[in-house]
Formats: C-alpha cells, sequence, structure tokens
C-alpha cells in the first residue's frame, strides 16, 4: 500500500509497529529452565523463570485431620508420622494449584517445615517426608523437580501436626 499523502505514512507505519508488538507480546514465555546439581538429586540447585509467567504462592499448609476419632492435638489425628502428613499436605496443596489452573509440574520452590520425631531421636524425618515427596516430584508421569529447603522446627501452630509445606509455582498465562 502506497500512501498518497505524509500524514499517512505515519499510519501505516502506526499500524505496522502495532502488529509487531502485538505479536511479539503473543509469543509464548521461554520455558522455566531448572538445573541439577547431580542426576539423581531430589531437587533442582535452581530455577530460573523468565518474564511472562504467572506466581502463585501457596501458603503453608498442613495435612487435615483424618482421625476425627483420635485424641485431639494427636499426631494419630493428622495421618500419623511425617510421610502420611507430608502426603496429606500435599493432596492439599495439589488440590490448591489445581484451582489455580496448575500442577505440581509447576512448581518452582518449597519450603518444607517438619517438627522432630520420638522415633528418630528427636530429629526430622528428613526420609518419612522424602518418601511421600518422591511420589509427586521427579516421577515418569511428573519429572519436574522445585529448589526445595527442608529445615527441622521447634514446633508448628497445631499439636499433632509434624509438616508444613509452602510452595511457589508459575504458570504460562
Amino acid at each position: 500500500m502506497k500512501p498518497t499523502r505524509p500524514h499517512q505514512t505515519h499510519i501505516v507505519l502506526s499500524v505496522l509497529a502495532v502488529c509487531l508488538l502485538g505479536a511479539a507480546a503473543a509469543a509464548p514465555p521461554a520455558p522455566v529452565t531448572r538445573a541439577y546439581g547431580a542426576s539423581q538429586s531430589a531437587i533442582a540447585s535452581t530455577v530460573s523463570v523468565p518474564s511472562g509467567y504467572t506466581t502463585i504462592y501457596v501458603s503453608g499448609t498442613i495435612p487435615a485431620v483424618v482421625d476425627p476419632k483420635a485424641p485431639a492435638g494427636s499426631t494419630a489425628a493428622y495421618g500419623g508420622g511425617t510421610e502420611a502428613q507430608t502426603e496429606g499436605a500435599l493432596k492439599k496443596i495439589e488440590t490448591a494449584l489445581a484451582a489455580q489452573g496448575a500442577g505440581f509440574g509447576d512448581v518452582v520452590m518449597m519450603h518444607a517445615y517438619l517438627v522432630g520425631v520420638p522415633e528418630a531421636a528427636g530429629r526430622m524425618d528428613f526420609a518419612g517426608m522424602n518418601a511421600a515427596y518422591n511420589r509427586h516430584f521427579g516421577t515418569s508421569q511428573q519429572p519436574n523437580k522445585p529448589a526445595r529447603s527442608t529445615v527441622q522446627v521447634a514446633g508448628l501452630a497445631y499439636p499433632g501436626v509434624l509438616v508444613q509445606i509452602e510452595m511457589i509455582a508459575v504458570k504460562k498465562p
């Protein structure tokens, strides 16, 4: 299209610029990249999220009461030991993520807070937490692993709760 008047040149260039910007904005964001320190590592050593993703913050989540007949404030009320409680917290988080259109494959960071248990001489049951975690991350169905911190705490807000997990997930808009 050849402009017949000088102001038409500006209009044609403006329309072209808007079209190019729209095409660039419509391009999907670059993928999330994860680096693993060792091939068998249960976690990513780093996760890089490029611009263009929506961030979802999942508050600290504890397991639901699964046995209302168990004594109030007992570990049994929340499913028993660390592995069962981790599984319970992860199920609640999975539901929360799904409500946002995301899943465990979108998780980029996880913080796990564990209370020490008598059967581990007062130390946290890291193996129990990892057993439940490994059923959801780094599997053939869901190979992504987040960056993660796991710490032992003196206690959590509710007696009998051994596990609290928070996560950050990202998804393409």
